[in-house]
């Protein structure tokens, strides 16, 4: 089993780092715009009945996931770009 050298383990710590970096920013922006379009769209006025409350929080589940796996190519391509630009020797 080889080791890694110590620019290969800085280029990993990078690429974490990016990719967390990445998707904390995502996570903000997802919430954000889910809670704006929640506000936006009155949602728990559905709550009045006993199926609406029931639905409430799948219901605003659903827009965050939308909102967030719709992050994953951009988050995907930044990060493997900034992969390309590294040394590996």
């Amino acid at each position: 089993m080889s080791q890694f050298s110590a620019i290969e383990i800085a280029n990993w710590i990078a690429i974490y780092l990016a990719a967390g970096i990445c998707c904390a920013i995502a996570m903000a922006l997802s919430v954000t715009v889910t809670l704006q379009g929640l506000w936006k769209d009155k949602i728990w006025q559905d709550a009045r009945t006993v199926r609406g409350a029931v639905l409430l929080l799948p219901k605003a589940w659903w827009r965050w996931q939308k909102l967030y796996l719709l992050s994953t190519p951009v988050t995907l391509g930044i990060v493997g770009s900034f992969a390309a630009t590294m040394s590996w020797s």
